[in-house]
């Protein structure tokens, strides 16, 4: 009997060793496997959906690693939630793109005392000291890309209006000083309007209707997003403004790239979802092997115009 017992306490040994038995109220991760977390902030936001489906998309591709997904739908409490369930299903990397930036050090502090090492997409922690690496879209080459080009469509005079994103997003921050930077080169140019439509096509559509009912004379909209500028053509058409005031966004996704074709939009921005996927998941693969990786890597945008909308278009097709 003593013989017996002695065995079945060695097997469960073995067991609980290698990964076999349960823990909690979940499956403990196979050792020979790298399990990495991925918490977006909101998967209902235009971008970040197609941002999620290619992070999806790549991680399918990859041998030996398993990655699990969360919507945080942009509740800060839900994400943090969310984090700490990563952290109890012991995940060698997490990555996430934080709500906000503000309430994210609690985050950070938690993947810091389980010694996991956690990345920041598109939007930086509050400590980002505590996180591995950083990696986003270079916004500021973003913005000053629309903006000279909206500057040279306006033939470098008339008036500005400017739809931010989030006060409190970063992405947010750097556009619109770009724009601000590239506005001051030029004399005959001036911002006459300047609110955030939280990156929303019915918010943007709203605010244009207030500042048309509210007969600001406006030459141009530059867009912290493509989503907000194809609001404002919305609501510029509906007014038979259409072709009077030229209007710029960021992201080309497929929506805004029709509406380039279509002569409605004259430029956007592409942000290479793929590239940010990719370049995301290897670092907390690097990360996760205990391998340095860089502290922040800035992933170029390219400017998309009438006259090359198409290979964009076509990108969108072969996916």
């Amino acid at each position: 009997m003593k013989k017996f017992l002695l065995m079945m306490l060695t097997v469960m040994t073995i067991c609980l060793f290698i990964g076999c038995v349960k823990t909690g109220n979940d499956t403990a991760k196979d050792i020979n496997k790298i399990k990495i977390g991925v918490c977006i902030a909101n998967g209902n936001d235009k971008y970040g959906s197609y941002l999620l489906d290619e992070m999806k998309n790549y991680s399918k591709s990859l041998k030996d690693v398993e990655v699990v997904f969360a919507d945080a739908k942009q509740n800060s409490n839900t994400q943090l939630s969310q984090v700490e369930d990563f952290i109890s299903q012991r995940v060698d990397a997490i990555i996430v793109t934080p709500v906000y930036i503000d309430s994210s050090k609690e985050i950070t502090d938690k993947a810091k005392a389980a010694n996991i090492p956690i990345i920041s997409l598109m939007n930086p922690f509050e400590n980002q000291s505590d996180s591995a690496c950083y990696i986003a879209p270079d916004s500021k080459q973003a913005a000053t890309l629309e903006m000279e080009y909206l500057a040279k469509k306006m033939n470098y005079k008339g008036n500005v209006a400017i739809i931010m994103g989030p006060m409190d997003d970063r992405a947010q921050r750097v556009r619109t000083e770009t724009y601000h930077e590239v506005i001051a080169k030029y004399s005959d140019m001036k911002i006459v309007a300047e609110q955030p439509a939280e990156w929303d096509r019915a918010r943007g559509m709203a605010l244009m209707e207030t500042w048309l009912k509210s007969g600001k004379e406006i030459d141009a909209v530059a867009s912290n997003n493509d989503e907000m500028a194809i609001g404002a053509l919305k609501a510029i058409e509906a007014a038979g403004k259409l072709g009077k005031i030229t209007v710029g966004g960021i992201d080309a996704t497929p929506d805004s790239l029709q509406y380039l074709k279509s002569g409605k939009l004259a430029v956007t921005v592409f942000q290479d979802a793929a590239k940010l996927s990719k370049s995301s998941i290897d670092t907390a693969i690097k990360a996760a092997n205990g391998e340095n990786v860089e502290k922040t890597i800035n992933i170029q945008n390219e400017l998309v115009t009438p006259e090359n909308v198409d290979q964009y278009i076509a990108k969108w097709k072969n996916k």
